[in-house]
């Protein structure tokens, strides 16, 4: 009596890939490191909630520390609740973009160029103001990001206009005293 072979699947790509490897040591516990991070600044968060000065007069119903003080207990939670799924084996997917080619190195010369026009913002803010030192980091960012085509006719023009749209929106509208700089008394 013979027994009947199972038949081969009809497409051999169909089967599941094998399970990548675990990684060992420290590797295996990486992601702590995120749990650390999170945990620090949800302590932050919370210590400069609670140490604010409030007057409760003036506070409202809702006062200054209520968003903080949850935002902060959040940060904590979800800090132990990812250290516990570490901890027990769970592992965050390796980032698998459509449009990302992972055995490519990192595009350095961008991130670079990102932190100089962030680090140029935050000096130029004060003696320039936020309508001027906006438009060299919406221009810088553009320009950063890969925008070549317009980078010396259209580009400058949409960022200042951003750049004062952004200074009206939060001055006028929103009541936060943003530095003018040179265009004060303009804008």
């Amino acid at each position: 009596m013979s027994t009947p072979e199972t038949p081969p699947p009809a497409d051999a790509s169909a089967a599941p890939p094998p399970p990548a490897e675990r990684p060992t040591g420290l590797r295996a516990y990486s992601e702590l490191g995120v749990c650390a991070l999170l945990l620090a600044v949800g302590v932050l968060v919370l210590v400069d909630a609670v140490t604010m000065e409030t007057v409760a007069s003036v506070r409202g119903p809702v006062g200054p520390r209520t968003v903080p003080l949850i935002v902060g207990i959040a940060l904590l939670v979800v800090a132990v609740l990812l250290a516990v799924d570490v901890l027990r084996g769970g592992r965050g997917e390796a980032e698998g973009g459509e449009d990302v080619d992972l055995s490519e190195p990192g595009d350095w010369r961008t991130v670079a160029l990102l932190a100089g026009v962030f680090l140029a913002f935050a000096a130029l803010i004060d003696p320039l103001g936020f309508p001027l030192s906006g438009a060299l980091l919406f221009w810088g960012s553009a320009y950063a990001l890969g925008s070549r085509t317009h980078t010396l006719t259209r580009d400058p023009l949409i960022a200042a206009g951003l750049s004062v749209a952004t200074y009206v929106v939060f001055h006028t509208l929103l009541g936060v005293q943003l530095p003018g700089g040179p265009l004060m008394g303009v804008v």
